[in-house]
């Protein structure tokens, strides 16, 4: 076996009484690392560094990020990984999954009983003012059975070696919890380093447990995937992009709370087809806020009427609402006497050393070993070394924050705890050069199945990149790191087939209103990005030649440009870059349905739309500029033309997009074809309209009027052209649901069919400046009729 080098583990020294996942108590290398380290050792620094560089790039193109929270706003940052995996030994991981899935099924009977017969209260296993301070204890559930037949459905724990080198439980996350579909990227992102190694076969893929997943989901959907759908609270969250992620890599619907109602007792989804009913709810949004009516009435993420929903039965949420309970840190105090009396055996995972101090024995053990102890919120839902950014949960406290101890343990001990300061073990991590060992702790994630929980083999690391052995929070500067299970043989490569391999298409499921509306926008942003470019080249090759804007086209231009909100003299003007910016927003709330190089392409345009501004002088250079970005943009709509499916989501982007340059250009028409126009007005139409080569072989004349508005207003075979695009919307709102002549939408279709038939039968004569603004009027009112019909 190839020994590291001396320079790659040079200072590495396990930290006295720190167990390290690396090396032991003397110094060896673990055997579990010494063939990943020689693998490493080959690698040189060179070359590590663009491995890890690669690894980097993959994460910001496919948007990876986490959301930076500072006093009074928020900011988003690259996704901190720590390139190095750590690495755990498959038959440790047996034990570690053996003994979160005791405390799994603990957790599901602690909560059963909690909002049913209250037996562990009832017996004085658990006190009863306990329960009933915590804001989580949501007295509306108390006696509702879930439709799922369980309170937990998906969870996940917080591990940690602790000094005696046993694994511990820090947290039980049994909320809403976070982190799978980050542990995928996280695995994509280390491949691009140590894919070689990682191909011999010996690391446990994810895959099972996301096929479970969605088995699990697809099975209470009643078999129908279609129904089923993931709650976010929206774009600002802070792990919407995993959200949106999972929704994609599962086929799932991504809802908000505005997409849903409920009518009848039943929760339906607002969709381009109507109300639709749904059967499961994956929800990403704490339990509290998911109601109005029955719960938190501020709530503005939530579905009115859920509540009622959930008791009648027909709607299966996951986890049950309330399910939050069971992570409060008090818990803790009591789950070895739990697990004595549920199971008849001892906690195979212990979990941090917990006193409550509502109990006076605790409350004493507490004071006098307090600078041993870290003393919090007995009702607080979230781990020390969470990702949480608020301050602790104080408020409702009665002792002054700065009371001596004894006097904060009297007033307040009931909603406090102490718990044992655990010194985390350590991992390598790769600085400056080096391996260095710093504090790390597992999240592992379990879903359930019909034959019980299926426990992601690794997947997610948080590494502590300073000097504090708790500060593992990303909003702390720690960082994230692949975990990988490894066997000492070749283990099965397990792949997602589809949940119901019926031979037969499936269905490719509902579109939801706020979907298709952002995909309408998303359309049209892009296309008014490139008008926006298309003029404002225009512009800068006439000022190349006319530096001193003498031209009464050019000063004509100005004017025109102004007016329409596009300052020329900014170098690539504010409004290019807030119309790329919409259109990023509009692409954010359709993560799910947008693809993943469709993203990267529309942030770099903007990224370089934005380093533009500082760099580009005007005249040639920027219309040279401007040319490059139309490249990009072209780029974007092949993609969009090429590889999107043509379901109805497609179509209205198409419509989008189609409504905006067909209005634009009679707009451009208008002004440009207008008798008032200087001269060049209409070689600046034709130019614009991206149409030279095609007049030029259409009309053997120079441009005039009739040509002119011939080829870029009733040109059927011109993808410039005005009826080019309104014989598009009208084909493809032709196919829109429900849309007829005798429909609840007829004034769509009748307004496109009407708008259409005038326009095919018109001459450039007719289509005169005073014809061409009333075009456009109607244009935009089609687009106010497939909002009220679609889109509300």
């Amino acid at each position: 076996m190839a020994t590291p080098p001396k320079d790659l583990l040079r200072d590495y020294a396990p930290l006295p009484g720190v167990p390290d996942e690396l090396m032991t108590d003397s110094g060896q290398i673990r055997p579990l690392w010494k063939k990943f380290l020689s693998h490493f050792q080959s690698l040189g620094a060179d070359d590590l560094a663009r491995r890890f560089a690669r690894g980097d790039e993959y994460l910001r193109d496919a948007g990876v990020f986490f959301r930076q929270y500072g006093n009074n706003d928020s900011s988003e940052r690259d996704w901190p990984l720590s390139h190095v995996p750590v690495l755990v030994d498959d038959a440790e991981w047996q034990d570690i999954t053996a003994g979160l899935i005791q405390r799994a099924d603990l957790l599901e009977q602690i909560v059963a009983d909690l909002y049913g017969p209250a037996q562990l209260v009832s017996d004085g296993h658990l006190p009863a003012g306990l329960i009933a301070q915590s804001p989580e204890y949501l007295r509306p559930l108390i006696g509702m059975k879930p439709a799922s037949g369980h309170f937990l459905n998906v969870i996940a724990f917080e591990i940690g070696r602790g000094p005696d080198g046993r694994w511990w439980v820090l947290s039980d996350r049994t909320q809403a919890p976070s982190g799978a579909g980050f542990a995928l990227e996280n695995r994509a992102a280390t491949l691009r380093a140590f894919g070689e190694f990682f191909g011999e076969g010996k690391v446990h893929w994810l895959s099972a447990y996301f096929r479970a997943l969605r088995e699990m989901i697809a099975d209470l959907a009643g078999g129908d995937a279609g129904r089923a759908a993931i709650l976010t609270p929206g774009p600002l969250n802070d792990t919407y992009y995993e959200h949106a992620y999972i929704a994609r890599h599962l086929g799932l619907m991504l809802l908000q709370g505005e997409d849903l109602t409920v009518e009848g007792d039943r929760v339906m989804v607002r969709t381009v087809s109507g109300p639709q009913p749904m059967s499961v709810l994956w929800r990403r949004v704490d339990a509290a806020w998911m109601d109005p009516l029955a719960l938190n009435d501020t709530s503005q993420l939530g579905i009115p009427g859920l509540v009622e929903a959930l008791r009648a039965g027909n709607i299966a949420v996951l986890n049950a609402l309330g399910a939050g309970l069971v992570e409060m840190r008090a818990l803790m105090a009591f789950m070895p006497r739990i697990a004595e009396v549920l199971t008849g055996g001892p906690l195979l995972i212990p979990n941090v050393a917990t006193w409550w101090c509502g109990d006076r024995d605790a409350r004493a053990h507490v004071l006098a070993h307090a600078d041993k102890l870290s003393i919090t919120p007995a009702l607080f839902t979230r781990a020390a070394f969470d990702d949480d950014h608020g301050a602790e949960e104080t408020g409702w406290m009665r002792a002054p924050v700065d009371a001596p101890l004894p006097d904060r343990l009297a007033i307040d001990g009931p909603l406090l705890v102490g718990q044992e300061a655990v010194t985390l073990s350590t991992t390598p991590a790769y600085i400056d050069g080096r391996l260095q060992p710093r504090p790390t702790a597992l999240r592992v994630f379990l879903a359930r199945t019909a034959d019980g929980w299926q426990v992601m083999p690794g997947g997610y690391a948080r590494i502590g990149m300073g000097g504090d052995p708790s500060a593992l929070a990303m909003q702390r500067g720690g960082a994230v790191a692949d975990v990988w299970v490894v066997s000492d043989t070749p283990v099965p490569r397990i792949t997602m087939p589809p949940s119901r391999a019926t031979g037969l298409r499936a269905d490719m499921g509902l579109l939801p209103a706020r979907a298709a509306d952002n995909l309408f926008w998303l359309g049209r942003y892009i296309e008014r990005a490139e008008g926006i470019m298309r003029l404002q080249r225009a512009w800068h090759l006439r000022l190349a030649d006319d530096p001193e804007q003498i031209s009464p086209l050019l000063s004509w231009l100005d004017d025109y440009l102004r007016g329409q909100g596009i300052d020329p003299d900014e170098r690539v003007p504010e409004a290019l870059h807030s119309v790329l910016s919409a259109a990023i927003g509009s692409a954010a709330k359709v993560r799910d349905r947008f693809s993943v190089d469709a993203w990267m392409a529309l942030n770099d345009l903007a990224r370089t739309a934005r380093r533009m501004s500082g760099t580009v002088v005007p005249g040639t250079d920027e219309a040279r500029a401007m040319g490059i970005l139309l490249r990009k943009i072209s780029g974007i709509s092949g993609l969009v033309h090429e590889n999107m499916y043509r379901f109805t989501g497609w179509r209205f982007l198409t419509i989008g997009r189609s409504l905006e340059r067909a209005a634009a250009m009679a707009g451009q028409l208008a002004a440009m074809a207008d008798a008032g126009a200087p001269d060049g007005a209409l070689d600046l139409a034709i130019e614009v309209g991206d149409s030279t080569m095609t007049h030029r072989r259409r009309f053997s004349i120079d441009t005039s009027r009739a040509t002119v508005v011939d080829l870029l207003g009733l040109d059927v075979l011109n993808p410039r052209a005005i009826l080019y695009h309104l014989t598009a919307l009208l084909d493809q709102i032709a196919q829109l649901p429900g849309v007829d002549a005798r429909s609840d939408h007829a004034d769509v279709w009748r307004g496109v069919t009407q708008l259409h038939g005038r326009l095919s039968v018109l001459t450039p004569e007719a289509l005169d400046t005073e014809a061409l603004l009333a075009c456009r009027a109607e244009i935009w009112q089609l687009s106010d009729l497939l909002t009220a019909a679609f889109f509300r």
